[in-house]
């Protein structure tokens, strides 16, 4: 009989998703051709989400939840991986229809596997985890729309969040000046920090404001809130503007004319990180090893432990979290065995 281990399984009860700690043995996983043993996973907003039951992302109950994992290879039927070897998985089914990082031991496809870039620990990849590869899959596509530092100011919404708060570090690197806009004002100071130029206050904006066309500010912009923050942004662009959407914390529904995109030439592209195909993730996670990686990033980090991790789902929530909180589910030195 396989031994058994521990994994945060998400269940529903009655029509209400839960999440509980309960002891599974590899037999039990979804299968796959890799058995990774978890070192650290990471918790965003969808793992909040799905363990809560506050948003229907989850597909298929039970599921061991966690969007996101980083470890080492246990065994392999795949002839591209071995045991020991350092990997990162994200996205793909992770956490809403597969069971995911929330586990001591996962079991996933090969084809969702990437090797862990040189100069990237394990931790510093769950550090990142989704929320940076989101953040840097949206300045890749504002890039190809032909963003560059010199065409102007770039906002950043949610900007004490995960995703927000590691793009305002790699936009600053790479030379870009960063607006925030935000509706915390004691978190001002972490912004500025992380490489803000500029805070916006969220009270300064007018998102009842009907006119199909406002002051010209941006000339990109990474948006976590969609609703009427996202409907003022495609408002408030500059010419041939680009905004990346990757978030609905404000709203689903979106109001706008088409005189932004007509008139200004406003581009508004969706971010899906989960979906992105290999050739393009391993080159991302490439950038995160290098250009992209956030020199600020112990800022915008936090380590809870395994057993902590139902207590951080409803802060997420609430929005009284900032950053990104890494879960340790093994010792570190557990990756050198």
């Amino acid at each position: 009989m396989s031994p058994r281990f521990h994994v945060y399984r998400i269940v529903d009860e009655n029509g209400k998703s839960s999440g509980r700690f309960v002891e599974l043995s590899l037999d039990e996983l979804d299968p796959g051709e890799v058995v990774i043993r978890v070192i650290y996973s990471g918790v965003n907003y969808k793992d909040a989400l799905a363990a809560t039951g506050a948003g229907k992302v989850i597909r298929r109950f039970p599921c061991v939840g966690g969007v996101d994992a980083a470890g080492v290879v246990e065994s392999s039927l795949d002839a591209r991986f071995k045991p020991g070897d350092a990997v990162i998985v994200t996205g793909y089914d992770m956490g809403v229809a597969h069971d995911g990082g929330f586990a001591e031991y996962a079991r996933v496809p090969a084809g969702w596997v990437v090797p862990l870039p040189q100069g990237l620990s394990l931790f510093e990849a769950m550090a990142l985890g989704t929320a940076g590869f989101t953040a840097a899959l949206a300045i890749h596509r504002l890039e190809q729309n032909e963003l560059s530092p010199g065409m102007g100011k770039v906002i950043v919404t949610g900007a004490t969040g995960g995703v927000g708060s590691l793009a305002i570090a790699m936009l600053a690197q790479l030379g870009y000046h960063v607006v925030a806009l935000t509706g915390k004002d004691s978190e001002h100071a972490y912004l500025k920090a992380l490489g803000a130029s500029e805070i916006l206050p969220r009270s300064e904006i007018d998102l009842t404001d009907t006119r199909p066309l406002c002051k010209a500010q941006w000339a990109g912009a990474l948006d976590a809130a969609g609703g009427a923050t996202l409907a003022w942004l495609t408002r408030s662009m500059q010419q041939n503007g680009a905004i990346a959407s990757f978030g609905n914390a404000g709203g689903a529904e979106l109001h706008t004319t088409v005189y932004p995109f007509i008139l200004r030439g406003v581009r508004l592209i969706g971010i899906d990180s989960a979906a992105t195909a290999m050739p393009l993730r391993e080159k991302l996670w490439q950038r995160l090893a290098t250009d992209l990686h956030p020199h600020q990033m112990a800022r915008s980090t936090r380590t809870i432990s395994f057993t902590s991790l139902p207590q951080v789902f409803a802060a997420m929530l609430q929005g009284a979290a900032h950053g990104h909180t890494v879960v340790q589910i093994a010792d570190d030195s557990a990756a050198q065995c």
